[in-house]
């Protein structure tokens, strides 16, 4: 017994576990049964087909999301200028000519743009409220998926799962609003506002960047988990996830600028095409990396995750075993009833109702001639004797 005046044990962390179990086995046979685990689980669970699906749903989310940043401009106007509203609106008409054709241009988007910059709430609010939608459906295909793939899915409840990604999608908003833009500014755009700090920002600027994307990834994988886990457990995910997403969009950089530079097929929707590419590339990392911390989990499993799975399996075969009894249950009340819901389909009689006469006999006949064989097969005495007392009647005859 631990005496009162020592401190309590602190539970074993993951990598204990992991020298605990695998203290005799290779380092290199260790990463090939995660390997081979995470490659399983992208195939099982559809890992690129859900990718496009965050994407698509992402895309769709940016057109109201901007809308809406030009109408609330057009209220603080008055803090912001006048010149930056016109320079937002030519911008924006400038990008949507690569989208659409000039034709569509006036017809669509300028009327658009000028019923926003006039302050049309009603505009703002329903393009907001489609943007939350679409933005959090997105949002909850990285959470569905990442709660299966650690085998903890109706853990969560729907409603509890949707408000969690509605909670989410608003705060990658309030992130990616201060974030985006000084990440695809650069450190420039940081060195005029504080020209001050120009080597601190030089030189903590990417790392600064780096750690505070791989803190973002590793608190979504896990939220994500319907089970509490150690925050820090999640991190070896979101260095794989930031390192194929590096990876990814150098090849897809490369992609781009072979295929849809210059002349290119895709015309004028090659812009929403980059961007969709470049979308489904990232959404394709983060679920990689989901993968594996599932993995990991698998293979090295944490209390509370172990305990819950090992819950969610004991649900399963419960409702497993009552469906049985049921279906047995069923079963034995009234084989023969001819308004059983669910009589097979392959009993001609089901369609009496429906087919001519004729086609019901010929039904009835192959049907008959069926069982006769089967129990010819199964060598039931009564049909076997019954053959035979016919062939000799027809031989007598």
């Amino acid at each position: 017994m631990q005496p009162a005046s020592e401190p309590p044990e602190r539970p074993a962390g993951r990598l204990h576990r992991a020298r605990a179990l695998y203290r005799n086995v290779s380092k290199r046979k260790t990463a090939w049964l995660l390997l081979k685990d995470t490659v399983n689980s992208c195939m099982e669970y559809r890992i690129l087909g859900l990718a496009a699906e965050a994407a698509f749903f992402t895309l769709l989310s940016v057109p109201p999301l901007l809308l809406c940043l030009i109408g609330l401009l057009a209220y603080v106007d008055t803090w912001t200028g006048a010149h930056t509203i016109s320079s937002l609106e030519t911008n924006i008409l400038e990008a949507s000519r690569t989208v659409l054709s000039d034709k569509g241009v006036k017809e669509i988007t300028e009327p658009i743009l000028h019923d926003v910059m006039k302050g049309r709430p009603d505009i703002i609010s329903i393009g907001f409220l489609f943007a939350l939608w679409s933005g959090s459906r997105a949002v909850n295909v990285f959470i569905d998926t990442i709660t299966v793939m650690y085998g903890l899915d109706g853990v969560r409840g729907i409603v509890k799962t949707r408000m969690m990604s509605f909670l989410l999608f608003i705060v990658a908003l309030l992130i990616g609003s201060v974030a985006l833009p000084l990440m695809v500014a650069g450190p420039d755009a940081v060195v005029r506002v504080l020209p001050w700090s120009e080597t601190g920002v030089q030189v903590l600027y990417w790392p600064v960047v780096i750690v505070l994307s791989i803190a973002f990834l590793t608190t979504l994988y896990h939220v994500s988990v319907p089970v509490r886990s150690p925050w820090i457990e999640d991190v070896p995910g979101a260095l794989v996830a930031l390192a194929m997403w590096v990876l990814g969009s150098f090849l897809l950089r490369i992609y781009l600028v072979h295929t849809i530079e210059g002349a290119t097929i895709y015309g004028s929707l090659a812009a929403s095409v980059a961007v969709l590419l470049w979308i489904g590339v990232s959404a394709f990392a983060v679920l990689v990396g989901a993968a594996v911390n599932a993995a990991i989990d698998r293979v090295w499993p944490a209390a509370a995750t172990a305990a819950a799975r090992a819950a969610n399996e004991r649900m399963r075969e419960a409702q497993v075993a009552e469906y049985v009894v049921r279906a047995a249950a069923a079963r034995d009340t009234d084989p023969d009833d001819p308004d059983d819901p669910d009589m097979p389909s392959e009993f001609p009689e089901r369609w009496s109702r429906f087919l001519p006469p004729e086609d019901v006999t010929a039904r009835l006949r192959t049907h008959a001639k069926h069982a006769h064989h089967t129990h010819k097969a199964n060598g039931d005495p009564s049909q076997a004797d019954g053959e035979g007392e016919g062939g000799r009647a027809r031989e007598e005859k």
